[in-house]
Protein backbone atom coordinates (compact mmCIF):
# COMPACT_ATOMS: atom_id res chain seq x y z
CA UNK A 1 0.00 0.00 0.00
CA UNK A 2 1.72 3.23 -0.95
CA UNK A 3 -1.27 5.98 -0.19
CA UNK A 4 -4.03 6.01 1.69
CA UNK A 5 -7.47 8.78 1.40
CA UNK A 6 -8.09 11.16 4.09
CA UNK A 7 -9.94 13.99 5.20
CA UNK A 8 -8.36 17.44 3.66
CA UNK A 9 -9.43 20.23 6.45
CA UNK A 10 -12.46 19.79 8.97
CA UNK A 11 -16.26 20.18 8.15
CA UNK A 12 -19.04 20.59 10.32
CA UNK A 13 -22.95 19.54 9.15
CA UNK A 14 -26.03 19.68 10.97
CA UNK A 15 -29.05 17.49 10.97
CA UNK A 16 -32.70 17.98 12.50
CA UNK A 17 -34.93 15.05 13.31
CA UNK A 18 -38.24 15.73 15.72
CA UNK A 19 -36.55 18.47 17.74
CA UNK A 20 -33.54 17.10 18.20
CA UNK A 21 -29.60 18.73 16.94
CA UNK A 22 -27.11 16.95 15.97
CA UNK A 23 -23.75 18.17 15.03
CA UNK A 24 -21.01 16.17 13.23
CA UNK A 25 -18.02 17.66 13.30
CA UNK A 26 -15.13 15.70 11.35
CA UNK A 27 -11.00 16.57 11.41
CA UNK A 28 -7.88 15.00 9.82
CA UNK A 29 -5.99 13.31 12.67
CA UNK A 30 -2.96 11.58 13.30
CA UNK A 31 -3.19 10.27 16.78
CA UNK A 32 -5.70 9.27 19.75
CA UNK A 33 -3.89 12.11 21.16
CA UNK A 34 -5.17 14.65 18.55
CA UNK A 35 -8.50 13.40 18.73
CA UNK A 36 -8.95 13.44 22.76
CA UNK A 37 -7.82 17.17 21.95
CA UNK A 38 -10.40 17.90 20.03
CA UNK A 39 -13.02 15.60 21.86
CA UNK A 40 -12.33 17.43 25.01
CA UNK A 41 -12.69 20.77 23.17
CA UNK A 42 -16.18 20.05 21.65
CA UNK A 43 -17.14 18.91 25.08
CA UNK A 44 -16.42 22.32 26.63
CA UNK A 45 -17.67 24.49 23.31
CA UNK A 46 -20.76 22.28 23.90
CA UNK A 47 -21.40 22.07 27.64
CA UNK A 48 -25.50 21.56 27.36
CA UNK A 49 -25.61 19.23 24.42
CA UNK A 50 -26.77 15.50 25.49
CA UNK A 51 -24.07 13.57 23.93
CA UNK A 52 -20.91 13.59 22.73
CA UNK A 53 -20.71 10.53 20.48
CA UNK A 54 -17.52 9.59 18.29
CA UNK A 55 -15.51 7.42 16.22
CA UNK A 56 -12.11 7.74 14.86
CA UNK A 57 -9.84 5.39 12.32
CA UNK A 58 -6.68 6.41 12.49
CA UNK A 59 -2.96 4.62 10.55
CA UNK A 60 -2.66 2.10 7.77
CA UNK A 61 -3.30 -1.06 9.26
CA UNK A 62 -6.85 -0.75 9.98
CA UNK A 63 -6.27 -1.89 13.44
CA UNK A 64 -6.78 1.83 15.08
CA UNK A 65 -9.88 3.05 15.86
CA UNK A 66 -12.39 3.50 18.47
CA UNK A 67 -15.96 4.52 18.61
CA UNK A 68 -18.01 5.70 21.59
CA UNK A 69 -22.13 5.99 22.19
CA UNK A 70 -21.91 8.43 25.40
CA UNK A 71 -24.91 7.48 26.45
CA UNK A 72 -27.50 6.47 23.64
CA UNK A 73 -27.82 3.64 23.22
CA UNK A 74 -25.28 0.64 22.70
CA UNK A 75 -24.34 0.61 18.79
CA UNK A 76 -26.82 3.44 17.98
CA UNK A 77 -24.28 6.41 17.69
CA UNK A 78 -20.61 5.47 17.74
CA UNK A 79 -20.93 2.19 15.07
CA UNK A 80 -22.96 4.68 12.49
CA UNK A 81 -20.71 7.05 12.62
CA UNK A 82 -17.76 4.68 11.86
CA UNK A 83 -19.51 2.71 9.42
CA UNK A 84 -19.38 6.33 7.26
CA UNK A 85 -16.09 6.58 7.71
CA UNK A 86 -15.25 3.33 6.86
CA UNK A 87 -17.45 3.47 3.43
CA UNK A 88 -15.32 6.28 2.39
CA UNK A 89 -11.84 3.93 2.96
CA UNK A 90 -10.80 6.80 4.37
CA UNK A 91 -8.29 6.79 7.60
CA UNK A 92 -6.87 8.96 9.43
CA UNK A 93 -10.03 10.89 10.61
CA UNK A 94 -12.24 11.55 13.48
CA UNK A 95 -16.06 12.75 13.05
CA UNK A 96 -17.75 13.33 16.36
CA UNK A 97 -21.37 14.16 16.82
CA UNK A 98 -22.62 16.26 19.23
CA UNK A 99 -26.64 15.81 20.13
CA UNK A 100 -28.68 18.75 21.78
CA UNK A 101 -32.00 16.44 22.79
CA UNK A 102 -35.19 18.03 21.25
CA UNK A 103 -37.89 16.35 23.67
CA UNK A 104 -38.61 12.87 21.47
CA UNK A 105 -37.18 9.97 21.76
CA UNK A 106 -35.77 8.63 18.46
CA UNK A 107 -35.56 5.40 18.78
CA UNK A 108 -32.80 3.01 17.79
CA UNK A 109 -33.29 3.32 14.35
CA UNK A 110 -33.81 6.95 14.56
CA UNK A 111 -30.77 7.52 16.34
CA UNK A 112 -28.74 5.41 14.25
CA UNK A 113 -30.33 7.60 11.00
CA UNK A 114 -29.19 10.60 12.13
CA UNK A 115 -25.71 9.67 13.29
CA UNK A 116 -25.07 7.99 9.78
CA UNK A 117 -26.91 10.60 7.94
CA UNK A 118 -25.26 13.56 9.82
CA UNK A 119 -21.53 11.94 9.75
CA UNK A 120 -22.04 11.42 5.66
CA UNK A 121 -22.87 14.87 5.44
CA UNK A 122 -19.91 16.31 7.56
CA UNK A 123 -17.49 13.63 5.08
CA UNK A 124 -19.31 15.43 1.86
CA UNK A 125 -18.50 18.76 2.91
CA UNK A 126 -14.46 17.86 2.67
CA UNK A 127 -13.09 17.23 0.14
CA UNK A 128 -11.10 13.89 0.21
CA UNK A 129 -7.33 13.65 -0.52
CA UNK A 130 -4.94 10.78 -1.80
CA UNK A 131 -1.77 10.83 0.36
CA UNK A 132 1.42 8.93 0.17
CA UNK A 133 2.51 6.34 2.54
CA UNK A 134 5.63 7.98 4.22
CA UNK A 135 8.25 5.66 5.77
CA UNK A 136 10.88 7.91 8.45
CA UNK A 137 14.55 8.51 7.83
CA UNK A 138 17.46 10.64 9.86
CA UNK A 139 19.61 12.40 8.11
CA UNK A 140 22.99 13.75 9.17
CA UNK A 141 24.74 15.57 6.61
CA UNK A 142 27.24 18.72 7.05
CA UNK A 143 26.27 21.92 6.26
CA UNK A 144 27.65 22.73 2.82
CA UNK A 145 25.66 19.64 1.39
CA UNK A 146 21.72 21.46 2.25
CA UNK A 147 21.42 22.66 -1.17
CA UNK A 148 21.55 19.12 -2.74
CA UNK A 149 19.84 17.25 0.35
CA UNK A 150 16.79 19.48 0.14
CA UNK A 151 16.58 19.46 -4.37
CA UNK A 152 15.90 16.02 -3.50
CA UNK A 153 14.04 15.38 -1.04
CA UNK A 154 11.81 18.27 -3.38
CA UNK A 155 12.63 15.84 -6.35
CA UNK A 156 11.52 12.98 -4.14
CA UNK A 157 7.80 14.40 -2.50
CA UNK A 158 9.41 14.20 0.83
CA UNK A 159 8.16 15.48 3.70
CA UNK A 160 10.22 17.33 6.25
CA UNK A 161 9.20 16.33 9.80
CA UNK A 162 12.01 18.24 11.94
CA UNK A 163 15.71 19.91 10.77
CA UNK A 164 18.53 20.68 13.45
CA UNK A 165 20.98 22.93 11.34
CA UNK A 166 24.32 23.93 12.42
CA UNK A 167 27.46 23.13 10.73
CA UNK A 168 26.27 19.29 11.05
CA UNK A 169 23.07 19.24 10.47
CA UNK A 170 20.13 16.42 11.15
CA UNK A 171 17.02 15.96 9.39
CA UNK A 172 14.10 13.53 9.82
CA UNK A 173 12.17 12.98 6.24
CA UNK A 174 8.99 11.26 5.50
CA UNK A 175 9.72 9.23 2.20
CA UNK A 176 7.18 8.01 -0.01
CA UNK A 177 6.93 4.63 0.16
CA UNK A 178 6.53 4.70 -3.40
CA UNK A 179 10.09 5.90 -4.18
CA UNK A 180 11.58 4.98 -0.89
CA UNK A 181 14.55 2.82 -2.34
CA UNK A 182 15.03 5.35 -5.65
CA UNK A 183 15.25 8.37 -2.97
CA UNK A 184 17.69 6.41 -0.51
CA UNK A 185 20.19 5.62 -3.47
CA UNK A 186 20.21 9.57 -3.99
CA UNK A 187 20.78 10.43 -0.72
CA UNK A 188 23.64 7.63 -0.62
CA UNK A 189 25.12 8.58 -4.20
CA UNK A 190 25.31 12.48 -2.11
CA UNK A 191 28.86 11.89 -0.76
CA UNK A 192 28.95 12.54 3.52
CA UNK A 193 24.87 12.02 4.28
CA UNK A 194 24.15 9.36 6.32
CA UNK A 195 20.76 7.86 6.19
CA UNK A 196 19.16 5.24 8.62
CA UNK A 197 15.70 4.57 9.45
CA UNK A 198 14.09 6.72 12.48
Amino acid sequence: MTFYHTIEKPSVAEYKDRGSRFLAFAYPVVSAEEFKKQHKALKEEHPKAAHHCFAYRIGLDGMNFRSGDDGEPSGSAGKPILGQIDSRNLTNVTVIVVRYFGGTLLGVPGLINAYKTVTSLALQLTPIIKKPVLVNYILEFDYTLMNEVMVIIKRFNCELVSKEAQLFCKMQVGIPKENESNCIQNFQDLYGVEVARA
